[in-house]
């Protein structure tokens, strides 16, 4: 399977609750859309310096993976970033690659927000349909 992007939209969560309990304007939420690489080799989600720097993300620690080359390295870890599909959402740490310019959207992404990758379509398809299994609020 070829690689394709996704549109993915990233939000400071941290941002969002304050918005929400009034300490910051809704206007005020760091949030950006990035067309994402679809990862399906890749576990994690992981965003670039700039989105990093951009949605305010704190460094909490350090994580080791496993390129695609076999070699292993440590990465910077950052606090949770909500991630958006459509009308779907988590949150999860993310690896910060600092010389990247790729954000990925790696396997456990998509199985939080029950996702496949449809190899023929080269596009994001609900695991169980396209109907959310939950909610948004």
């Amino acid at each position: 399977m070829s690689a394709f992007s996704e549109s993915i939209t990233l939000t400071n969560p941290r941002d969002s609750i304050n918005a929400k309990t009034g300490l910051i304007p809704q206007s005020d939420v760091r949030s950006v859309t990035v067309n994402a690489c679809v990862d399906t080799g890749s576990w994690f989600l992981v965003v670039t310096e700039k989105v990093r720097a951009a949605l305010g993300l704190e460094i909490t620690g350090a994580d080791t993976a496993t390129l695609a080359d076999g070699s292993t390295k440590e990465y910077p870890v950052t606090e949770p970033v909500e991630f958006r599909w459509k009308d779907r959402k988590k949150a999860m740490n993310a690896l910060l690659v600092p010389n990247s310019d790729e954000v990925l959207f790696g396997a456990l992404c998509m199985e939080a927000l029950d996702l496949m990758a449809d190899p023929v379509d080269e596009c994001l398809v609900g695991r169980h349909g396209d109907k959310a299994l939950y909610k948004l609020k």
